[in-house]
């Protein structure tokens, strides 16, 4: 898999939990403390993130953070 599909299918399932807890990614953003320009280019795969902040967004979303990298 490489870099820039690795970052579109997290990216896809930090969406998917998003929507399914009914957060926009202002609440996401405000939950996590990252700004929500950066949540919304990590859901559409337009850059990469820190483990930090996979770890505080799967908090945010109270999911574990395996789910982030569910089908990679």
């Amino acid at each position: 898999m490489t870099k820039g599909a690795l970052a579109l299918k997290v990216g896809s399932n930090i969406r998917k939990a998003r929507k399914a807890r009914n957060l926009t990614i202002k609440d996401l953003a405000f939950n996590a403390d990252v700004e929500y320009t950066q949540v919304s280019r990590i859901e559409r795969g337009k850059i990469n993130t820190s483990m930090y902040q996979l770890y505080i967004i799967s908090a945010a979303l109270e999911v574990n953070i395996t789910a982030l990298f569910e089908g990679v």
